[in-house]
C-alpha cells in the first residue's frame, strides 16, 4: 500500500465500519426512533468533508511557515461546522415538521468520531514530519 493510501486508510475504515453498522442495525435504529437515512447521509457527508479538509491540512503541514498549518486547521474546523449547519438547515427545509432530532444528535456523534480519527492521523503525520 503506498503512503497516500496508507494515510487516508483510517478515514475509509471508519466510513465503511459506520456504513456497515448502520445497515446492519437498521431495524434497531427504527425501534429507537432514529432515522437510518439521515445517519447514512450524514456518514457520507462527514466522510467527504473530512477527506477534503484532511488533504488541505496535509498540504499545509509541508509548508515552511507553521502558521499556515494552524490557519488551515482553523479553516477546516470552520468548513466542517458550516457544512454541518448547512446540512441541518437543508434537512429541516426538506423534512418540514417531521425532523428527527435524535437522528441529528446521533449524526453529531458521527461528526465527533470523524474528527477524532482525522486529528489522530494529522498528529501522526506531524510527528513523522518532525522526526
Amino acid at each position: 500500500m503506498n503512503s497516500q493510501k496508507k494515510i487516508i486508510f483510517p478515514l475509509f475504515i471508519i466510513f465503511l465500519f459506520l456504513s456497515a453498522s448502520l445497515s446492519l442495525s437498521k431495524t434497531i435504529l427504527g425501534k429507537w426512533g432514529i432515522d437510518y437515512n439521515v445517519l447514512l447521509v450524514a456518514n457520507a457527508l462527514f466522510f467527504l468533508v473530512s477527506l477534503g479538509v484532511f488533504f488541505m491540512q496535509k498540504k499545509a503541514l509541508n509548508h515552511n511557515n507553521p502558521n499556515v498549518f494552524i490557519r488551515i486547521v482553523m479553516a477546516g474546523m470552520l468548513i466542517k461546522m458550516g457544512v454541518c449547519v448547512f446540512a441541518v438547515i437543508i434537512y429541516r427545509l426538506v423534512a418540514g415538521n417531521s425532523v428527527n432530532k435524535v437522528s441529528v444528535f446521533v449524526a453529531m456523534f458521527l461528526y465527533l468520531l470523524y474528527l477524532a480519527v482525522e486529528v489522530r492521523v494529522i498528529m501522526k503525520l506531524n510527528r513523522q514530519k518532525n522526526a
